[in-house]
Formats: C-alpha cells, structure tokens, sequence
C-alpha cells in the first residue's frame, strides 16, 4: 500500500527542523528550494522531515505559530515539487532519542504524554485534510524495552486521538531499541489498517558507525571496518529482516524503513557495496524506505564526497 500510495524511495532533510540550533538561519537557510527541487530531480518521491517541539512549542510548552507556519511552508514547498512528506516527531517533551538532550519523564508522566497526543491532535487538525499525501510517523526511535509497555499503550491511544481529524492519514509505529528492526516483533497488533511498522536499519553499526564521534566504542576506529569483514551481504539482511516481515504478514500490514545510511568516514565505494546488498533485500520484499540523511549530519548525500558514485547510488535508491 504504501508503494501505491507513493511513499517508495524517499530521503531525510534531518538537520533542518530537528538536531539543530533552531536559529532563523538555520530554519531558513539550511533546506531551501533548490534542495527540494534536486531531490525531486534525483527521482525520489518524498521526503521525511524531522521535527523537534522547540520548533513549534516554547519553553512553556505554549504554541509557536511561526513554528507551525514553517511546517506548513516545507509541506507546501514539497507539494509544489510533486513530492509527498512524512512528519516525524523527532523529539517530544520528556524524550529525545538522544540522552544527551537532557529530555526525561515521558513515559511515566501523564502529562508529558497529554502534550504529546495535543501535538499530534493539532498536527492531524492542521494537515489531516491533506489524506495519504502526508504520513504521521509518531515518535523517532524508543530506545529502552522498559519503556516499550508504556510505549504501545500510548501509540495506541495517539491514534485514537489522530482519527477524528486525520481519518485517512497513514501512520507509522516503531519499537525500541532506536527502532531496530529485531524489535518489530515486540509490537502489537496496528490500531488500524492504515498503520504501518516502522524501523530504522544502521546494521552492522562497526561498518556504518565507525568513527562516530558521538559512540565512545567506534570513535577511534574509523576506516578498521569493510563490508567483507562485517559480513554485509544479501543474506545478511534477509535473515535481519525476516522475522520484522513474518510479524507484518501475520498482522496484515506493512514495514518502511524510516531511516538507513553509511557514515562519511566510509569511503564511498565501501558504502556503496552496504547499499548494494540492502537494497537487493529491500527491492526483493517491496520495503518502503527512506535514506538518512540529504545533506551534513555525517551522512549526506548531497556531499562532495559522494560525486564519484553518487549517479550509480542514485540507481540503487
């Protein structure tokens, strides 16, 4: 359904609404419409936007309307390239995938949870109306499968509280462990037939995330790691995948992988060979996915280092 419904081969503008100063310039500045229009050239047919609350919400938990009107604007902007969108809740009130946001409390207090569903009863009121062409993606990477009881009650009732507004709109639910696909299995049953398992796919981390400085085990090992070496193949990713597959079937919905790449400190043609054998397993089984990240972030593909392969890259995505 989701192929059909457009949201194939998509890229991440992470950086621009999310992980960031949220500085005019930066919100202004960092995607503009030739980005836009380069992905659109490129033959992606959306994009996902990451969206922090300090973008929308101040430090009161009040409304930003300008906030909102910059979403509105990169929706607008998308539409105008023919390019659908989804919205993902980067980091909500009382939790960030990131620890070092400082973000705690959310799965234990009501309140934080209360905000959390009014942002997305203001996000359906607001974009409902635009059906399929927009996918709410709930909440970027749980990370604890202490919070996964927690996690599921309140994905749940987030879309009881979407459908009155936003009846139509697809809507994508990860699992813990930064939404590993290993955890798919953990989920319940979709609240409805427009629900669909979310998962991010960074595996084997010693190849992707070599050198991250942000991951004290892999900083200092950037370029010790092939994908010969890590057993990156196929194979590899069909085994990763099959029980995250059995688990849609038997719940008749459907996977997008909501976020995949290489870290710069990769050489391209290494990278290029991860992508190869992720790809023959994502085009085998029809996954919907979308690539971390357009440009910067250690990941982008609008960067120089990419020129020499960028075009067979492209042909892969």
């Amino acid at each position: 359904m989701l192929k059909e419904l457009g949201f194939y081969k998509g890229v991440n503008l992470g950086g621009w609404m999310s992980q960031c100063d949220y500085s005019p310039e930066r919100l202004d500045g960092f995607i503009t419409e030739a980005d836009i229009a380069q992905i659109a050239a490129w033959g992606f047919d959306h994009v996902r936007l990451p969206v922090d609350y300090n973008v929308f919400l101040d430090e009161g938990y009040g409304w930003k309307e300008e906030g909102l009107r910059r979403i509105d604007a990169a929706l607008a902007l998308c539409e105008k390239h023919g390019l659908r969108v989804v919205l993902d809740l980067h980091k909500t009130p009382g939790f960030s995938f990131d620890v070092q946001e400082g973000e705690a409390g959310f799965f234990e207090n009501e309140k934080y949870q209360e905000l959390f569903f009014r942002i997305w009863e203001t996000f359906a009121r607001r974009w409902g109306h635009r059906g399929d062409t927009i996918l709410f993606d709930l909440l970027n990477e749980v990370t604890e499968e202490r919070f996964l009881s927690a996690w599921k009650r309140i994905s749940r009732e987030c879309v009881a509280r979407i459908r009155p507004y936003a009846p139509e709109t697809p809507i994508l639910v990860g699992s813990w462990a930064h939404n590993s696909v290993r955890t798919v299995k953990d989920l319940d049953a979709p609240a409805d037939d427009r629900v669909f398992y979310s998962f991010h796919c960074y595996d084997p981390h010693t190849f992707t995330h070599q050198g991250a400085y942000w991951m004290p085990e892999l900083r200092d090992k950037g370029g010790q790691f092939t994908c010969a070496g890590c057993g990156v193949s196929p194979a590899f990713f069909e085994e990763l995948f099959t029980p995250a597959l059995e688990k849609a079937e038997r719940e008749g919905t459907e996977l997008y992988c909501g976020e995949y790449g290489v870290i710069d400190v990769v050489s391209p043609e290494e990278a290029l060979g991860w992508f190869r054998a992720l790809h023959a397993v994502l085009e085998r089984h029809g996954i919907s996915r979308c690539l971390w990240s357009y440009k910067e972030m250690d990941f982008g593909l609008a960067d120089a280092r990419l020129d020499g392969v960028r075009k067979e890259l492209l042909e892969l995505l």
